[in-house]
């Protein structure tokens, strides 16, 4: 059974940084790309960055480019996201999942979902 595991949200100011694990359950964890997507009460569940099975191609939507880092650990069978410079906007709760294939930016190209961390960003 694929379990995935989230940790690292809290409550920070503007500004601050948190950086956020997803340890997987997965047998095979190293032959599969991982996403991180978000959900702000009333919105839709957004993208927010992807990283290949094999760890050297990465993607980011544009409003964390530049402020988030995904990386993966396939020894480990973690995946993570370093977040700098939180913004108000940065909060929501935040999902890893695994992919399946397809457009690594929908969540419909994943098939397993952690339960979720909260990140608040707030002054």
């Amino acid at each position: 059974q694929v379990q995935l595991v989230e940790s690292g949200g809290g409550l920070v100011q503007p500004g601050d940084s948190l950086r956020l694990s997803c340890a997987a359950s997965i047998l095979t964890f190293a032959t599969y790309a991982m996403g991180w997507f978000r959900q702000a009460p009333g919105k839709e569940r957004e993208f927010v960055a992807a990283i290949t099975w094999h760890g050297d191609g990465t993607y980011y939507a544009d409003s964390v480019k530049g402020r988030f880092t995904i990386s993966k650990d396939n020894a480990k069978n973690t995946v993570s996201l370093q977040m700098i410079s939180l913004k108000p906007e940065d909060t929501a709760v935040y999902y890893c999942a695994r992919s399946i294939g397809g457009l690594i930016t929908t969540p419909r190209s994943y098939n397993y979902w952690g339960q979720g961390t909260q990140v608040t960003v707030s002054s």
